[in-house]
């Protein structure tokens, strides 16, 4: 396995053309896709033609160092979903997004605070990002709490996308958290 990023428990890689099964397990679990599309699972055919070849080009377009990357357990190697750190498809390299989604097997056990806090940590220290940002619905207070304890701030409301009205809660809009690399070396 090629890591990208190792924490105490977590190992993060690149994703490979061969990982399209993975992403569709966990895009097919209502639970998992919430607050995604309201719990409709991901089309195999758009995961195989769509999102897995745009990751990897990702990759290509930012020379590796950012994208979405798997996560796995280091104690039995077990994929327990993914984490972002990209900027927007025409934003700069120095203002990325953070974000991430886990199977249900993975919540709660401070996963996601970990691979998240860890993903801080490089893109400051390593990759010369200025600030990471990250958005979530309102009522996802799951996310909004990994976002607070990775003392990022709240700084916004942001509407919820046109093809996310469906969803439990999107009359509530969503809300936009940030970190910048001068409030991350003085936590």
């Amino acid at each position: 396995m090629d890591i990208y990023l190792e924490t105490e428990r977590l190992a993060l890689r690149r994703f490979t053309a061969d990982d399209a099964d993975l992403l569709i397990e966990l895009d097919s679990d209502p639970a998992v896709m919430r607050y995604l599309t309201g719990g409709r699972p991901t089309a195999p055919e758009v995961v195989r033609e769509r999102h897995l070849p745009n990751i990897l080009a990702g990759y290509e377009k930012w020379g590796g160092d950012l994208g979405l990357f798997a996560a796995h357990t280091k104690d039995d190697g077990a994929f327990i979903g993914w984490f972002i750190l990209r900027p927007e498809p025409e934003g700069s390299r120095d203002d990325v997004e953070l974000g991430y989604r886990l199977r249900q097997a993975a919540w709660g056990r401070g996963h996601a605070t970990e691979g998240a806090r860890a993903l801080l940590g490089k893109a400051f220290t390593e990759l010369g990002v200025r600030t990471v940002w990250a958005e979530t619905m309102s009522v996802n207070h799951a996310s909004r709490n990994i976002m607070e304890k990775l003392d990022m701030m709240l700084t916004d409301t942001v509407p919820v996308p046109s093809d996310m009205q469906m969803i439990d809660g999107a009359e509530h809009g969503g809300v936009r958290y940030e970190i910048t690399r001068d409030q991350w070396a003085q936590r």
